[in-house]
C-alpha cells in the first residue's frame, strides 16, 4: 500500500528498505520508507500478497534519469486516444457489457507487487465475470511507482497497454493479466523491466492478438500512447479517496479485508467473489 504524505527522511527511509528485506522471509508487517520529490512512501508487505501506498503525484510525468527526455517529450506531444476508451482524454476504460448495472473500479500500477498478487489470483475471475455481465470493469491505472522505485517502468506498460486497448478489449485483459502473471512482473527491487520495450513485446508475444501485430508493435516502440499514459496517470491521482493499490471497488463498496493501513485487496478467487456477492446485496 502506499499513503500521500507531504513530509520525508531520506536515511530513515533507506534504514526501513533495509530492514524490510531482512523480515521479508518472516512476512512480517514492514513499512519501506522511499523518498518521491519530498514525500515519504511505505511499503507494506501483508500476509500472501504486497499492497503500496502511495503519495500523490499531482501529475507525476517524471522518468528519472533513465528515459526522462523521452517522457518529457511526452507531456508536450499531440494527444492520441486508443480505440475502445471514453472521455475527453480517453481516460475512460470500461470494458463489458453495455447494459450491466453494476461495475467493478479497479485502481492498479503496472508495477505494483499487490496488483500481480491480485491479479494472479483472481483475474482470471474478473475477466469471467465481465463476460458473463456481472458487471463491466472500469480500469483506473497510475504510475506513481515510477517516482517510488525511480525508472518508467509503469509508464511505458501503461503505453503499451494503450496499444493493446486500441487492438481490442480482449487484448487488453489478456496483456494485463500476462504483464502482472508471476513468470512476467519484476521484482519491485529488481530491474525496471517494463522501461524495455524489447521485454514489454516480448511478453505481448504471448497473446495471440498481439504477436506479430505490426500495427500495435509500432505503436509501443514509437510511444504512440505516451501523452495517453500520462492522461491515465493524472486522472488516477485524481481519486483523493484511493491511498493503496490494488484498490477494487465494486460500485461504491472498497473490497478488502480491514487492517491499519486501510482495505486490503482480497488475496484469492473465492474471498473476491464472496466479497462481490456481498456488495451486490446491499
Amino acid at each position: 500500500m502506499s499513503n500521500r504524505n507531504n513530509q520525508a527522511n531520506k536515511q530513515a527511509a533507506r534504514e526501513r528498505l533495509r530492514a524490510e528485506r531482512e523480515r521479508q522471509a518472516k512476512k512480517d508487517k514492514v513499512r519501506r520508507q522511499l523518498i518521491v520529490g519530498g514525500a515519504i512512501v511505505g511499503v507494506l508487505a501483508i500476509a500472501g500478497g504486497v499492497g503500496v501506498a502511495f503519495a500523490n503525484m499531482n501529475g507525476d510525468s517524471g522518468g528519472g534519469a533513465a528515459g526522462g527526455d523521452e517522457w518529457a517529450k511526452a507531456q508536450k506531444a499531440k494527444l492520441v486516444k486508443p480505440a475502445n476508451t471514453g472521455g475527453a482524454n480517453g481516460t475512460t476504460v470500461v470494458i463489458g457489457k453495455k447494459d450491466a448495472k453494476n461495475t467493478l473500479n479497479l485502481f492498479e500500477d503496472p508495477r505494483c507487487p499487490g496488483c500481480a498478487n491480485f491479479e494472479q489470483n483472481a483475474g482470471g475471475t474478473v475477466e469471467k465475470d465481465i463476460k458473463d455481465g456481472k458487471y463491466k470493469a472500469s480500469y483506473h491505472l497510475g504510475t506513481f511507482l515510477d517516482a517510488n522505485l525511480k525508472g518508467t517502468g509503469s509508464k511505458n506498460a501503461l503505453s503499451a497497454l494503450g496499444a493493446a486497448l486500441d487492438v481490442s478489449p480482449d487484448a487488453f485483459l489478456k496483456y494485463k493479466f500476462a504483464l502482472y502473471s508471476k513468470q512476467y512482473h519484476p521484482d519491485e527491487t529488481g530491474p525496471d523491466k517494463f522501461a524495455d520495450d524489447s521485454y514489454l513485446l516480448k511478453v505481448a508475444d504471448t497473446i495471440p492478438a498481439l504477436k506479430g501485430n505490426a500495427a500495435f508493435r509500432k505503436n509501443v516502440t514509437s510511444g504512440t500512447y505516451n501523452r495517453w499514459a500520462l492522461e491515465m496517470s493524472n486522472a488516477f491521482n485524481s481519486f483523493k479517496d484511493v491511498t493503496s493499490t490494488p484498490t477494487i471497488k465494486l460500485n461504491d463498496t472498497v473490497l478488502g479485508t480491514d487492517s491499519p493501513q486501510g482495505k486490503v485487496a482480497p488475496s484469492s478467487a473465492a474471498a473476491f467473489t464472496s466479497m462481490v456477492d456481498k456488495a451486490l446485496k446491499h
